[in-house]
């Protein structure tokens, strides 16, 4: 019943609404003493949200997917990632290497458990391994193992002797192109025919869509080590044909029904509008172009991706990984609404507008912002719900129990 990573991964949810209002009234300058806060609301929600989700769905989801039985939670894996978190989000605002170091590896330990306690969790048909998000999951966490290495060594000095040209970018790329990108392809492998009440349009293409994440990011986090398009142009030709090959393997069935005009599944398919963004202008920065902003990009562009993109897939997801851990026996359904929808593109909007309108940054940014707070509070509220709902179950079968014993 309680998944414990859930209930953390509430407490982070949380923090990502506060954090997207204290970015808002930092651009308004109503909170300027925060301002220097900005990679902690991402962490907020990259190493918060999605990781304590990561590592508490995905050892369930191998486990159905190989008929293997229902894994018990691995305690230690639980306390090694949480305390990595806490130390190392303590450790970020004062830009402590001590405390950076110590909660990275805690994480990259308890990253290394999973993929191996997911390596073991072997399908026992070849057709059913074909069509699991497995392979995904381990893939997307051996990026993420090495997000953690690059990022962590940011202020080890590490990038040198690794000869790592744009250490930074590298981090950015392991994590958004490598971790987050085939974490998400996996769920959607696994979880769409429960919650569209189909199966994605072309099956079988799931192997190769997976590969050319895989070598997409690969190429996409090369590039910027050896600062070389060499890499950069055939991982991101790679890395979004594969995007897109699976968006139309989840469209296709949907066309001519009424289930693809959910706001649940329009947030589950529109966040990718917010990688083409970053895609669509990366050769505009790469040519150097005259007057084009290609600094602010660099700066604002993730934070637009983190909520447009990550934010947004999760306002569909979590509720429905929230009513399979805490009210069993219930439908598969995508979370979000039709005002979470319109204001979380809308917040992503404003924020591209005020790259390019540097005299009206601080206000389209901070308007951003807020957009992006009120557009949390439905989900959040969804949450609550489901989660008190969980509670209230397990009271009940506590005081049934009692009530048996005595």
């Amino acid at each position: 019943m309680f998944n414990p990573y859930f209930l953390v991964a509430f407490l982070y949810v949380a923090l990502a609404v506060l954090g997207a209002l204290d970015a808002s009234l930092v651009n308004f300058e109503v909170l300027p003493f925060f301002a220097g806060l900005r990679w902690m609301r991402v962490h907020f929600i990259t190493l918060g949200v999605l990781t304590e989700i990561a590592f508490g769905i995905l050892p369930l989801l191998a486990a159905v997917r190989s008929g293997s039985p229902r894994p018990k939670t691995r305690w230690d894996i639980w306390l090694l990632l949480n305390l990595g978190l806490l130390i190392l989000l303590i450790g970020i605002p004062p830009i402590n290497v001590v405390l950076i170091t110590t909660g990275g590896t805690l994480i990259f330990i308890a990253a290394t458990l999973l993929i191996l306690q997911l390596g073991a969790m072997r399908s026992e048909t070849a057709g059913a391994a074909s069509a699991s998000g497995r392979k995904f999951y381990i893939v997307g966490l051996a990026y993420l193992l090495l997000g953690i290495l690059v990022g962590t060594g940011l202020w080890q000095g590490w990038s040198t002797w690794l000869q790592i040209r744009v250490p930074l970018e590298v981090h950015i790329h392991a994590n958004n192109w490598g971790f987050m990108s085939l974490l998400f392809a996996g769920l959607l492998v696994d979880l769409y025919p429960h919650f569209a009440g189909r199966s994605l349009a072309w099956p079988r293409a799931v192997t190769p869509i997976f590969w050319m994440m895989t070598l997409g990011a690969l190429g996409l986090v090369l590039g910027p080590w050896f600062q070389s398009n060499l890499f950069s142009v055939p991982g991101l030709i790679l890395h979004l044909s594969a995007t897109i090959w699976l968006l139309a393997s989840v469209i296709k069935p949907l066309l001519g029904g009424s289930k693809l005009w959910t706001p649940g599944m329009l947030h589950l398919i529109t966040a990718y509008i917010w990688i083409l963004a970053p895609v669509i202008i990366a050769p505009l920065i790469i040519l150097e172009v005259p007057g084009f902003p290609g600094a602010g990009i660099e700066q604002n562009a993730p934070q637009a991706l983190i909520y447009g993109w990550v934010l947004q897939f999760g306002y569909a997801i979590l509720p429905l990984l929230f009513r399979r851990v805490f009210v069993a026996n219930t439908p598969d359904r995508l979370g979000g609404n039709w005002f979470s929808l319109i204001a979380v593109h809308l917040g992503g909007t404003l924020l591209w507008a005020g790259i390019f309108i540097a005299d009206s940054q601080p206000v389209l940014h901070g308007l951003a912002y807020g957009l992006w707070f009120v557009s949390l509070i439905p989900i959040v509220y969804e949450l609550w719900q489901i989660v008190r709902s969980g509670i209230h179950r397990a009271e009940d079968h506590l005081a049934t129990v009692a009530e048996a014993s005595d």
